[in-house]
């Protein structure tokens, strides 16, 4: 830098002056920072918009792009924005753009975008390969431009006008939201829901004075674009009282049963400004970091019909709640956002609260309101002005023309006219240029028409002038008009804050927390082939569980822990092991069987003959016993079991099945039905127990073309009932509903093993088998094929009578809850 003895050096025709560069640097950072903060960061409180999204929405209004017309090229819109108002660059103008239709930006967007604008987690098409055009709820914005409402400023080469602020028939800054960042200061406001807007600010046209309580009352806090869940509501309440606060958004999820032994996390909602692919790259760290646990894959199933859908798969044994909360603590599924609602007020930053904000927006409608009416009214006296004229030269329709005929110019035909029919220059003027056609009587009586309606809206808008308080009411119902036009209802869930559970150490210590605890349950089996878990704190009977009530008629019940393994047996003689951990599981009060898991897909049984006929505890010391179609008996010896996931339990003859499975002591009776209507019932200590790989023994003689439809084991010291059903063999399956009986089981007398038993039902005339049996504690439960229950005749009926007829088809029968 020069210093004052310095002798400046200078040429012919130069100037060279000494200057401070310290003060030359303040003065430039200043005029910088001033530029930046007013012309491009901020935005303005009155229409919520930075310098660049206003001209971008006036530019594409002048362009004549309404929601009616076709897009038109990104590209364009971008060029004559740059060229005509906004010359910093086509990259800026077209980001600013692209913000305005991104949906997941905007509650309400303003541009209407067709193309690849871009999602949260890849940028947008280049301008020359999208299209756009204003939406609907931008032309509200930019509604009244030609009516004098706002001041319009030169262009930065003064060759063009624009306007200084849009109108706003909405609070786009509270609606949209905002985020900057300027020289020492930035701001980050966040969208809200334009019904809930609107109420407040039409709450504080008619209550100047309204408390942040009573505006909170409508604007209970934020509604994001993406929705999600925001959790602690006193970091909102700083923010509408100071201007500034946070909050934290959670994303919306929900445990669903993802196949039939997997359960998810899925994710149909995310965090504001969260991208599912963000998401799933933190989860992948977390795993590989082992910071998470319980995780088995991430699946992003998101597309443009469904929405978002992002499926986290959990380990086995895994708690889904107690890993969606640690998923809450170490990843974005849970994220902060802070507010700073900082907007320029008079040309100037400031930081603002939601009165604030509201009060600012509500005095510039009014303000653009009384501009709109005062610009009409004078518009409307300036027409009844000219229509006076009309009417004054209609009425002396000839002397006007005689008039005009005989002046020499125009100036003279003027003049005349002025003086002869006291008109005013304007009126004289308009009666030369007018058309003579327009001057009939049918004319006449559309100016006086016309007249009076002017001069009833003139009236209308001088009372509106005069009366703030109507100027507030029509900027009210405006304001109404407006939120139900282009409203939609809240998002964004409002809840308080919860506690996470979730531990930050590593899968050691976390396990006990994310881990379903191996507590004692009831696994139950209902006769639709469903099967579901009953979680208690203590052991319970299945007894004393199936007085609860009724839901669906059981197949089978095990008392057993979470974790325990247990045996499915099928009719193919086939054990298979598995835990019922990944069942869905409901509390012990509220027990749904339709609610659980279809076993057959629960176990990936894929053969479509095989079915599961019941369940089994593997660490019980009771033998299984099972009993085949041929009339074969087995008692399964107890432990010892090899260790395959699936094992044969009895070696079945060719075209043999077995029919039925049950789990007790000795001192239990095994009950043979068979479908000539046969009962055998006998000791289960008259079955020697055996391994696996035995064929059994006689259990029944069976007579000629019969078969075992019913096989199980009952308590005989209990109230024990054999329920039957007749039917035909020729009968089509569902069309006659069939004869059925319930007796007690003390009718039959007891014989032994491979005996042909005793008569259980009698046939009619049309009968010949019997399509049902079921025996075990009273009262039996029957339903349909589709779990709906059926009613079956009361009990005591004897041993070999037909039984009363029935109303509906069985499907099947069983015990209830």
């Amino acid at each position: 830098m020069a210093t004052p003895s310095d002798t400046p050096v200078s040429g012919p025709g130069e100037r060279i002056e000494d200057v401070d560069i310290s003060g030359e640097m303040q003065g430039s950072f200043l005029e910088y920072a001033y530029s930046v903060i007013y012309s491009r960061a901020l935005p303005d409180a009155r229409d919520g918009l930075k310098p660049v999204q206003r001209r971008i929405l006036y530019q594409m209004s002048e362009m004549g792009l309404r929601p009616d017309k076709g897009h038109v090229k990104s590209a364009r819109v971008v060029g004559d924005v740059m060229g005509k108002l906004h010359p910093h660059g086509d990259a800026s103008i077209y980001d600013a753009m692209v913000r305005l239709a991104q949906d997941f930006i905007q509650r309400v967007p303003l541009v209407d975008g067709h193309g690849n604008f871009g999602t949260l987690d890849d940028g947008p098409a280049a301008a020359r390969y999208t299209e756009a055009r204003l939406s609907a709820a931008a032309l509200a914005l930019t509604a009244d431009l030609d009516e004098d409402v706002v001041d319009f400023v030169p262009n930065y080469d003064n060759s063009l006008q624009q306007p200084s602020v849009l109108p706003a028939a909405y609070p786009n800054l509270l609606v949209n939201g905002a985020s900057g960042i300027a020289v020492g200061m930035a701001t980050n406001m966040v969208p809200h829901n334009l019904i809930e807007v609107v109420a407040a600010a039409r709450f504080l046209l008619d209550n100047p004075r309204a408390t942040l309580e009573e505006l909170m009352a409508f604007v209970p806090g934020p509604d994001l674009p993406t929705g999600g869940t925001i959790i602690g509501l006193a970091g909102i309440k700083d923010a509408y009282a100071s201007g500034r606060g946070a909050f934290k958004t959670r994303a919306r999820v929900s445990v669903e049963q993802i196949s039939a032994r997997k359960t998810g996390l899925v994710v149909t909602e995310l965090p504001y400004l969260v991208g599912p692919e963000k998401v799933i790259e933190k989860i992948k760290d977390g795993v590989n970091a082992k910071k998470i646990s319980g995780i088995s894959d991430v699946t992003d199933l998101t597309d443009r019909k469904h929405g978002l859908r992002l499926v986290i798969g959990i380990k086995t044994g895994f708690s889904p709640d107690a890993v969606l909360e640690q998923l809450y603590k170490l990843t974005p599924l849970e994220e902060s956002f802070n507010i700073n609602n900082v907007a320029l007020v008079n040309g100037g930053p400031r930081t603002l609260g939601l009165k604030e904000l509201l009060q600012v927006y509500v005095d510039h409608r009014i303000q653009v309101v009384t501009r709109r009416s005062r610009f009409r009214l004078a518009r409307r006296q300036e027409r009844l002005h000219l229509v006076l004229g009309l009417l004054i030269a209609i009425l002396d329709i000839d002397e006007v023309i005689q008039v005009i005929r005989t002046s020499d110019d125009a100036d003279t035909a003027r003049s005349r006219l002025m003086d002869v029919f006291e008109l005013s220059e304007l009126q004289a003027e308009y009666i030369l240029e007018l058309r003579l056609r327009r001057l009939t009587k049918f004319s006449r009586i559309e100016l006086e028409k016309e007249q009076q309606q002017l001069e009833k809206e003139i009236a209308e808008l001088e009372a509106l002038l005069a009366d703030p308080k109507k100027l507030r009411r029509l900027v009210s119902r405006e304001l109404d008009d407006v939120a139900e036009q282009f409203g939609t209802p809240r998002r964004t869930l409002l809840t308080e804050a919860r506690p996470s559970v979730a531990t930050t150490g590593s899968s050691r210590t976390a396990a006990p927390v994310l881990e379903i605890a191996d507590s004692p349950c009831v696994v139950y089996l209902s006769t639709t082939g469903r099967a579901i878990r009953v979680d208690s704190s203590e052991e319970l009977a299945p007894a004393r569980v199936r007085r609860r009530s009724k839901h669906d008629a059981l197949l089978s019940a095990v008392t057993t822990t979470a974790r325990s393994e247990i045996g499915a047996i099928t009719n193919l003689g086939r054990l298979i092991r598995f835990t019922a951990v990944d069942l869905p599981s409901v509390p012990e009060n509220s027990i749904q069987l339709a609610a659980g898991a279809k076993i057959s897909d629960y176990l990936a049984i894929g053969n479509k003959k095989e079915r599961v006929l019941g369940l089994v505890s593997l660490t019980s010391e009771q033998p299984i016993a099972l009993g085949t179609r041929q009339g074969v008996v087995k008692r399964l010896a107890p432990g010892g079991y090899p260790a395959r996931p699936d094992f044969e339990v009895i070696a079945l003859k060719p075209g043999d099945e077995v029919v039925g499975i049950a789990q007790g002591s000795d001192s239990d009776d095994l009950v043979f039905v068979t479908s000539d209507a046969q009962l055998l019932h006998f000791g289960a200590a008259s079955v020697r127990p055996q391994g696996p790989s035995a064929g059994g023994m006689a259990g029944i003689n069976l007579g000629a073309k019969a078969t075992v439809i019913y096989f199980g084991a009952v308590d005989p010291g209990a109230d024990v009932v054999v329920a039957t059903v007749s039917s035909s063999i020729a009968t089509i399956a569902g069309a006659d509903p069939g004869r059925a009986k319930v007796s007690a089981l003390s009718e039959f007398p007891g014989k032994g093993r491979a005996t042909g038993g005793v008569r259980a039902h009698s046939f009619l005339k049309g009968e010949d088998v019997l399509a049902l049996a079921w025996a075990g504690a009273a009262p039996p439960l029957a339903v349909g094929a589709d779990g709906s229950q059926r009613q079956l005749p009361e009990s005591g009926a004897k041993r070999d009578a037909s039984g009363t007829p029935l109303d509906n088809v069985i499907g099947s029968i069983g015990f209830s809850l």
